[in-house]
């Protein structure tokens, strides 16, 4: 059985449609997920690259595609009433139904119906409390610790070489972004090609190298 990392934050409508196709896109396979939220904001500015609503058409065009792929997946996606927004709130509350910076599927999933189901206000107090009630809580909401773990689960996706969500690390190899999913079947049925190919892109020569050092 292959054990998958699954970094996510609740912000990205991409990451809340990984989630739902994951299970259609791996059926059949033997795998387990840990399912690990991690702060976007962190990773993107670690790269120093902004995400896409930095870009007022990349936006739009962001929020026309998730709308387009929600509906055509068949999985519920309403754009939240504000975004990007914090996501802090949210992530916290979803670590402190964990004990070791995991959280479950049903964790996951409830957070990012909260966020991506009937186009509200994701950070409305009376939501957030809503919220809370249907978690089975083990650590008090905004505590330092879940801030700390928070910390702790960006920095060891860092280390692992994601750069955005959703990522998937599997064997030291890493799956970005709802469309990796079909190459995250081949690892986890063990392509061969893999084997064969995984290890050339990094060795193709950037040819802009000496223009972005000057």
């Amino acid at each position: 059985m292959k054990h998958i990392d699954f970094y996510l934050d609740f912000v990205s409508p991409y990451a809340w449609l990984a989630l739902e196709q994951l299970p259609q896109a791996l059926q059949g396979l033997s795998y387990h997920v840990s399912y690990k939220p991690v702060l976007l904001g962190a990773l993107v500015k670690q790269y120093g690259h902004g995400g896409p609503a930095g870009i007022a058409p990349k936006r739009d065009w962001t929020y026309r595609h998730v709308a387009w792929l929600g509906h055509s997946l068949g999985v519920g996606l309403q754009m939240p009433a504000q975004h990007p927004f914090s996501p802090v709130p949210l992530l916290s509350l979803a670590l402190a139904t964990s004990v070791d910076g995991c959280i479950s599927r049903h964790v996951a999933r409830e957070v990012m119906r909260h966020v991506w189901h009937g186009g509200q206000d994701a950070l409305d107090p009376e939501r957030l409390q809503a919220l809370q009630q249907r978690l089975t809580l083990r650590h008090e909401p905004g505590a330092d610790a879940l801030r700390a773990r928070l910390r702790q689960n960006t920095q060891e996706a860092l280390a692992a070489g994601a750069f955005g969500v959703p990522t998937w690390v599997v064997d030291g190899r890493v799956f970005w972004g709802l469309d990796a999913l079909p190459l995250l079947r081949a690892c986890l049925a063990g392509d061969p090609w893999l084997q064969d190919h995984w290890d050339t892109v990094p060795q193709v020569t950037n040819g802009l190298k000496q223009d972005l050092q000057s």
